[in-house]
């Protein structure tokens, strides 16, 4: 079942950038977490959405949640992205492409690649029911950063 509103979200543990194991059920525990699924590092579009959150970044903490972006880059290329950029939130790297189809955020086929993550966004409350959910087709549109504090600050 892929992570619609109102359901309990997909557990999953992935490696961050930094080679740290995360699971998700552990880090509802500690309040709301925003995934937010994109194509591929050091890409025009993803970089400046993952600007425009390390950007945000304090106001998305001020709300209390906990941040983590996800793609299926592997977590060498990731941290070198994350350095280039300076993102402190964590990127994950879901390599083997199971957390991204297990959200249906993923392109069957992507600029000729094989199971990219569709450019998306979940906000998790602390009981691992998915509380927002966006995805596009369209990997050249971002989500609404407005939208997501927005539903932070609702629960």
């Amino acid at each position: 079942m892929p992570a619609d509103v109102n359901v309990k979200a997909p557990d999953f543990e992935l490696l961050s950038n930094k080679g740290e194991s995360v699971k998700l059920s552990d880090k509802i525990a500690q309040g709301p977490v925003v995934l937010v699924f994109f194509p591929m590092a050091f890409t025009g579009v993803c970089t400046e959405e993952m600007c425009e959150i390390r950007d945000n970044f304090s106001e998305l903490s001020s709300l209390k949640a906990q941040v983590f972006a996800i793609s299926v880059d592997s977590r060498f290329s990731l941290n070198a992205f994350a350095e280039k950029n300076n993102l402190e939130f964590p990127l994950l790297s879901d390599f083997n492409k199971e957390v991204s189809k297990a959200y249906d955020a993923q392109y069957e086929t992507f600029l000729g690649m094989k199971g990219v993550a569709k450019r998306s966004a979940f906000v998790i409350d602390r009981e691992g029911v998915v509380r927002y959910r966006w995805v596009s087709e369209d990997a050249k549109v971002k989500p609404d950063l407005a939208e997501v504090r927005k539903t932070l600050a609702s629960l």
